[in-house]
């Protein structure tokens, strides 16, 4: 009956990132004599200052110190990076702006935060712009996951407002009981509310329903009950009626409040307001947070955005409690917000009629957030939803069994209670984990420290990884951004941005960490310490190109560090072209790359070279006899590579 809804609520409420360690002396194998070491960083900066520079190089540079915390010479090489190019990933306009408020820069600071906002701001557009959908599209993407059918212990009149008690379910009721003096509210005609108990089947059907507590009952309206789980405790909605006088506010109404008392034997006792309740407006339908510290409530007190908002208040340890605290404007709306009830998976559900919904009450559901904030509110479809009013939600978790309260058409009475199984959760839920391992040898890596933080750089968690390199940090959000720093002595820090899906799932995240300082041996290629996939040369040519040069220079640096080390230069061509032709061409490029390093102050010595052309094809893609192939061109360009082979330290 949609009048006893609005009684009681509305009159009344109702990337991969560089980091230069200090290393330990490595032990050598025992087949080799000595190992020279490759510390990329030093070696960035040494080229860096000969005149060549890249994106990647520089942002790695800018990231070495930043991960380090030297934020000035961070802000020396993001500066860098951002003159050469502001093509970047927006978590450096972030780093930068961090970077410069070191430096007192703040001016510049906040324009690279503006823009890391507004680069970063695309996801939260795709959201807005899907908000604004049209909600009844979502709200049928959202139906279909329960199955309803009467409770069982409905009558003619308003039942509603069920609650958990053992292995009962104590709801209310405006059932007639026969007693002789029948009071009866002149909105609804029907008598006052009272607690009833009912019997609890193994699927939630209900029996035997009765009169509860008679102590708890008054001669007004009693309803909503909320019990700590050891059943002493319970919080439970009356109007402003206690020892016998009624409380009225300015204008003469008999508002709600909501009541405390304790369990003494088999009876209740000690029947106390709570001490945020007002003669002037309403505070009602109580709920707990699984570990019983929070009280969530429905109040149009004063602070409200409309009719009536839902509310939280910390349960202190001695009893006693906190101040209220508004649920904000993701949750309330100008409208109606109530019958709130919360999960041990921390979802909140409510009935609004300010959020889109089928008619009336709907029921809904957030998730709270890591900071205790909400987003993401969702209606929870049909067949809870209809176009009448819809409230009073109250589900196990761990069953996925409840009940819920509505005067859709084809009811018994006013309202009544429904039970409901529902077989598919609306609320995304990911799990984030992964693994780390050592980039070269590909085995685990025992003890990383990785470090999760939100789209925003706010540190969330942090975990160590195992013996098998593994890592998880729980339950995540759906269709979100996150950060994962991954730290280890001898190791880059590196850093990787994931999303994860908009569906329930796993989210799995796998980190290669690469040693800060390499060790090399003879025959051990130079190009794979820094990742040189390619010497690029343009067509038929073989003299340098710039891009080359800075390849190039990375073997220059090594070698100036290491006087001693002799290198093998081999070139390699794809099958395309005669195989004579390739021969060719590849000794050409070979000593053109060996005069490049000489003319740079290598002795010739140190130097040797020679060109494969295609004889030696790292995969199936030969085109002899007929100089034709149907590789890819990724295919082709995996065996046009330049080798740099230690033959001597």
């Amino acid at each position: 009956m949609k009048n006893r809804i609005i009684y009681l609520v509305v009159a009344c409420i109702a990337s991969v990132s560089m980091h230069s360690q200090k290393l330990k002396e490595a032990k050598g194998d025992k087949e080799y004599d000595k190992f020279a070491y490759v510390d990329a960083i030093k070696t960035y900066e040494r080229i860096f200052a000969k005149g060549y520079k890249s994106q990647d190089m520089l942002e790695k540079l800018g990231d070495s110190y930043y991960f380090k915390a030297d934020l000035d010479n961070a802000a020396k090489w993001y500066g860098e990076l951002f003159a050469f190019t502001q093509d970047v990933a927006p978590e450096y306009y972030y780093r930068y702006s961090q970077a410069l408020k070191a430096v007192k820069d703040y001016k510049k600071a906040d324009e690279m935060l503006a823009k890391f906002n507004q680069k970063s701001g695309n996801e939260l557009r795709a959201k807005l712009a899907s908000s604004q959908k049209n909600y009844l599209d979502q709200i049928k993407k959202n139906s279909g996951r329960y199955n309803i059918e009467n409770a069982g212990i409905n009558s003619q009149y308003s039942d509603y407002g069920s609650a958990f008690f053992n292995d009962k379910v104590i709801f209310t009721s405006a059932r007639d009981t026969g007693s002789f003096g029948k009071r009866k509210h002149t909105w609804t005609g029907e008598s006052f509310t009272n607690l009833y108990s009912a019997d609890m089947g193994d699927q939630g059907a209900l029996s035997n329903a009765k009169r509860y507590g008679s102590a708890l009952n008054s001669r007004f309206n009693e309803s909503t009950p909320a019990f700590t789980k050891d059943g002493k405790t319970v919080y439970f909605t009356r109007n402003n009626f206690l020892d016998g006088k009624k409380g009225k506010d300015a204008r003469k109404s008999t508002l709600l409040k909501m009541y405390k008392a304790t369990l003494e034997g088999d009876q209740w006792t000690n029947i106390t307001e709570v001490p945020f309740n007002s003669n002037e407006y309403s505070v009602a339908h109580p709920a707990l947070s699984a570990d019983e510290k929070t009280l969530y409530f429905a109040s149009n007190m004063p602070g409200s955005l409309g009719q009536s908002d839902l509310y939280k208040v910390a349960i202190n340890s001695d009893g006693s409690f906190g101040t209220p605290t508004n649920l904000g404007n993701v949750i309330n709306t100008e409208g109606r917000e109530t019958f709130p009830m919360v999960t041990s998976d921390g979802e909140l559900y409510f009935a609004s009629d300010g959020h889109p919904g089928l008619g009336g009450l709907d029921v809904f559901v957030s998730k709270v957030q890591a900071d205790g904030s909400y987003k993401d509110v969702q209606n929870v479809g049909e067949p809870v939803n209809s176009p009448k009013d819809d409230f009073g939600y109250l589900i196990n978790d761990k069953t996925r069994l409840g009940y819920f309260t509505s005067n859709r058409e084809g009811g018994q009475g006013g309202d009544d209670i429904y039970k409901f199984k529902e077989n598919k959760k609306l609320i995304c839920e990911q799990m984030l984990s992964g693994i780390v391992t050592d980039k070269e040898t590909g085995l685990p890596i025992e003890g990383a420290k990785v470090t999760l933080s939100d789209a925003s750089f706010k540190m969330l968690k942090e975990v160590t990884t195992g013996k098998d390199g593994k890592f998880d940090f729980g339950l995540v959000e759906c269709e979100s951004k996150y950060y994962l720093k991954t730290e280890k002595t001898e190791y880059n820090t590196v850093e990787t941005p994931t999303m994860t899906a908009k569906e329930t799932g796993k989210t799995e995240v796998p980190v290669e960490l690469e040693k800060t300082v390499k060790p090399v041996k003879p025959g051990d290629d130079l190009r794979t310490a820094f990742g040189i996939k390619i010497i690029y040369f343009d067509l038929d040519k073989s003299f340098i190109r710039p891009d080359a040069a800075i390849e190039l220079a990375k073997i220059l640096d090594v070698m100036e560090q290491n006087p001693t080390m002799e290198i093998d230069v081999r070139s390699h061509t794809d099958c395309r072209q005669t195989a004579k032709y390739n021969l060719a061409l590849s000794d050409r490029r070979a000593k053109s790359t060996i005069a490049w390093l000489i003319a740079k102050g290598i002795n010739k010595s140190r130097l040797t070279g020679k060109g494969y052309g295609e004889s030696q094809l790292v995969n199936n893609c030969g085109c002899e006899p007929t100089n034709e192939s149907n590789c890819t061109e990724e295919q082709h360009q995996a065996n046009r590579r330049s080798e740099f082979i230690i033959t001597k330290l």
